[in-house]
């Protein structure tokens, strides 16, 4: 059982990711059954030391790239795709607080982090406008109301959350989860996804203090402010590859003892022409995916690495490449976890075996944000050169 932090058992973070995985699967099936709050296993998260991986080494962080980052995403989805979307938030979280706000601001709360392994929850939802902000005065705002996907929310230790003021002013700050106020209803019961506490939290008449407010830059006020929903997107096409790729894999195996249908000149499913042919069509649509993504991963850290200096060209380069993965990630996702049931048969359609959880788990984060507007991004910049505007889907 994993019990330290990365640097004493001295392994990579990919190696750590890997042992989780594999503790993990053992449970999936049953936990995707059951929903709810994984709290054992977010507390083996917190003890991997995974949770300061993007954390910058002078806070006390391991100063990660975002290629690593991701690979320990795509590793843990294979197996759960719902801890492996709350532990991707957390580093999506660090990195807002990164791209909003100033070293200055965000010192103390990334050394707690890293010292204490605290795990960060969303409750951020631009779209859902229920939670406003009222300045009671220079320094004291209040938070009121529900906010809705909040995915990873409950047994977080530091909370992203967000309002609208009178002005229609979109404020987001960084709150302790057990600040007096803060609750959650635990109402989260999709098909999907369904133990990454995505439902609704509510602010019933909450402090927050301005030092909490992220304000300097703010939210997409630049070109490298607004790199924040391109590292979310790609934290999307990695769990669609992750989910994908553990429903290959689990095909693969079951299918090698299978023996072929009735019909076949074959004996055993393994030499069967159709079966050959489809796990032929899975692994070039992974494979795709894959080659697409390192593309994308390098043109997000290269932008990263650019900082305040990125223009907007320059970022809309980046999200045309993130959005051609998410769109190719999407469809092979889909594809592939609706057709394994085309090479395994009736029998893999058994309750037990819960293998229905990997196409219902992609069907529900694919639905994120509408996969249409990505192909209209990327069709108008192939006709007419025009990159995205930022906002937080683009």
């Amino acid at each position: 059982m994993m019990n330290a932090p990365q640097s004493a058992l001295n392994l990579s973070a990919l190696d750590i990711a890997k042992e989780l995985a594999k503790q993990f699967a053992q449970t999936a099936a049953e936990r995707d059954k059951a929903g709810g709050n994984p709290k054992f296993e977010r507390d083996l998260i917190r003890k991997s030391g995974l949770l300061s991986l993007a954390i910058p080494q002078q806070y006390g962080g391991q100063g990660a790239d975002w290629k690593t980052i991701f690979q320990t995403v795509q590793t843990i989805a294979q197996v759960d795709s719902s801890l492996a979307h709350v532990y991707a938030f957390h580093h999506l979280l660090i990195a807002t607080v990164q791209l909003f706000a100033q070293p200055e601001q965000y010192q103390q709360w990334f050394e707690q982090t890293a010292q204490q392994h605290l795990f960060w929850g969303n409750t951020l939802n631009p779209l859902d406008k229920r939670t406003t902000v009222q300045q009671v005065s220079e320094q004291e705002f209040i938070f009121h109301g529900d906010k809705s996907f909040c995915s990873g929310s409950i047994d977080s230790d530091i909370l992203l959350c967000s309002g609208f003021n009178a002005a229609d002013q979109l404020l987001i700050a960084v709150i302790p989860t057990q600040r007096e106020g803060v609750s959650f209803l635990g109402d989260w019961n999709n098909m999907g996804q369904r133990q990454t506490d995505s439902g609704t939290s509510h602010f019933e008449q909450v402090k927050v203090y301005k030092d909490e407010l992220l304000l300097n830059p703010g939210p997409l006020s630049t070109p490298y402010s607004s790199l924040r929903p391109l590292i979310a997107q790609l934290i999307f096409v990695h769990l669609f590859l992750g989910v994908a790729e553990g429903a290959f894999e689990v095909a693969r195996q079951s299918i090698q003892t299978q023996k072929a249908w009735s019909k076949s000149l074959a004996e055993q499913a393994i030499h069967d022409p159709y079966i050959q042919k489809h796990f032929a069509d899975f692994y070039v649509q992974l494979q795709s995916v894959r080659l697409l993504i390192e593309q994308a991963v390098e043109a997000l850290q290269a932008a990263w690495n650019i900082g305040e200096d990125l223009t907007e060209q320059q970022r809309g380069q980046v999200s045309i490449a993130i959005a051609t993965a998410k769109i190719a990630a999407t469809n092979s996702s889909l594809f592939v976890t609706q057709n394994i049931f085309q090479v395994l048969g009736a029998r893999a359609t058994t309750a037990q075996l819960n293998l229905d959880r990997f196409w219902r788990n992609v069907r529900t984060q694919t639905l994120h944000d509408p996969i249409d507007y990505k192909y209209q991004e990327v069709g108008d910049w192939v006709l007419t050169g025009k990159v995205p505007n930022p906002s937080f889907y683009s």
